[in-house]
């Protein structure tokens, strides 16, 4: 079949390295990374965490998005061309069926219950709702919103509404015009937070705590933290790389516009946490406050800070906008797909795919309300305390994505022959950032990502 997806192509190279660092830099790193970084001793975490970016996320990145550029297509169909081009079964298609498929849809259904937060939020500190609240109130407005079904259904709606409208609209019109209002945006309102919290928080001691490292509260636990932190925070592993890089020229230096892909992301996670930390150390909020740091504990800081409430209402914008650039990027992938295998349109196979989101992610929402009680595969040990939503995130981050990154790196590494991985990095001429490349991906990433696996099944 014509592979539809393969006839378009970015429109610059800015666009294409502004669309990949919109799909990277999500809620894992600016809702995510300061917490995991609080809970795991600050610096010491950060400094494993740049190098897992480097020796994990890096390679993997490159991987995908030399297949999809190869292929030429929706990751499923990408994936086998590659493989038979390489003398191999096409079979490995179901590879791309997988974490295109499965994967992609559900991390975008519970995904878009966090972007649903995201959402509340910001219009809660922006109208003034949380302005006179005492601490204790505002500690329990994220609990409210999660048992208001009608309201936590409604920010879901609009979060995973405007995720398809996006992505219907097509390339150029809608993933494209979508990133390049928002990605400035978002490393606009960033920096103006940073500043902010350089002015009201307590700077110094954030800074102290992101990087002057104490070795001693390093643990092969938070080793294994830090490099999944860097996993999930790049988005690899789940083919959205792949999407992307089917629509790329061939003159694109892949393994430049990757580092300046990784190290983008890795950037606004620092940043991040420079704007989360001094407004946290100011009020003596505990940095290990885990995953309610931005959705409790930061309320209450803004509450008692001068400008607190404009500021907590565009750090939430902020965080709206990095959930949304990952949300399209994770529905990229299955759409293309779609578009390849049948001949549905584009605004169809959006529609199809946000369709079977919708479901799965409604599922995810009552799951805090309606349906709290019900765990659905309660017989199986490491599951039996996960409802919906906690259901989906791991089989989307902790399973598949590990997973699926392992699976990129071996046929990255071993399937594709060396004459075409060599001929779409370096136009063919060997070079040692090659050798390291195809050392990572064929040794270091699979043991790592083994490790990383492990580790999640027996926590």
């Amino acid at each position: 079949m014509e592979l539809k997806q393969a006839k378009l192509e970015w429109s610059s190279r800015f666009i294409f390295i502004m669309a990949c660092v919109g799909g990277a830099v999500g809620l894992g790193n600016i809702w995510m990374f300061p917490y995991k970084a609080g809970s795991n001793g600050g610096g010491a975490f950060v400094l494993i965490y740049i190098a897992a970016v480097i020796i994990l996320a890096l390679p993997v990145c490159i991987a995908e998005l030399m297949i999809g550029r190869r292929g030429g297509g929706g990751p499923p169909n990408a994936i086998a061309k590659v493989a038979q081009e390489s003398g191999q079964t096409k079979n490995w298609r179901w590879m791309g069926v997988i974490l295109a498929g499965v994967g992609a849809v559900f991390a975008l259904s519970f995904y878009s219950v966090v972007g649903a937060w995201t959402v509340a939020f910001a219009v809660k500190t922006a109208s003034g709702q949380m302005a006179n609240m005492q601490p204790e109130q505002i500690k329990t407005t994220f609990n409210l919103l999660n048992n208001n079904t009608t309201e936590l259904y409604f920010w879901f709606c609009i979060f995973i509404g405007l995720t398809v409208y996006i992505s219907s609209r097509g390339l150029h019109k809608g993933l494209e015009q979508a990133v390049r209002l928002m990605m400035p945006a978002l490393f606009f309102m960033l920096v103006i937070m940073v500043i902010y919290a350089a002015i009201k928080g307590d700077f110094s001691s954030a800074l102290r705590f992101l990087f002057n490292p104490d070795f001693s509260k390093l643990t092969p636990q938070v080793i294994l933290t830090a490099f999944g932190q860097a996993f999930f925070s790049v988005s690899v592993g789940l083919t959205n790389l792949v999407a992307y890089g089917a629509y790329l020229r061939k003159d694109v230096n892949i393994s430049r516009d990757a580092s300046i892909i990784v190290g983008a992301d890795s950037l606004v996670a620092i940043l991040a946490g420079l704007a989360v930390f001094p407004i946290i150390f100011a009020n003596n909020i505990e940095p290990s406050s885990g995953p309610g740091l931005v959705f409790q504990a930061l309320p209450i800081a803004f509450s008692q800070t001068a400008g607190g409430l404009i500021f907590g209402a565009l750090f939430f914008v902020l965080l709206f906008f990095a959930a949304l650039t990952s949300s399209i990027a994770m529905i990229e992938a299955p759409v293309s797909w779609l578009c390849d295998e049948t001949r549905l349109s584009r605004r169809m196979s959006a529609i199809t795919v946000g369709f079977v989101g919708f479901l799965l992610g409604s599922l995810a929402a009552l799951s805090f309300n309606v349906l709290s009680d019900i765990r659905p595969i309660g017989g199986i040990d490491i599951l039996s305390d996960k409802g919906f939503f906690d259901l989906f995130a791991f089989i989307a981050s902790d399973v598949i994505m590990p997973l699926g990154g392992l699976m990129i790196a071996v046929f990255s590494g071993w399937v594709v022959k060396r004459r075409f991985s060599l001929e779409e990095l370096f136009e063919g001429k060997e070079n040692s950032f090659y050798k390291t490349w195809l050392f990572l991906v064929r040794y270091v990433v699979p043991v790592l990502l083994i490790l990383l696996f492990y580790q999640i099944i027996s926590a």
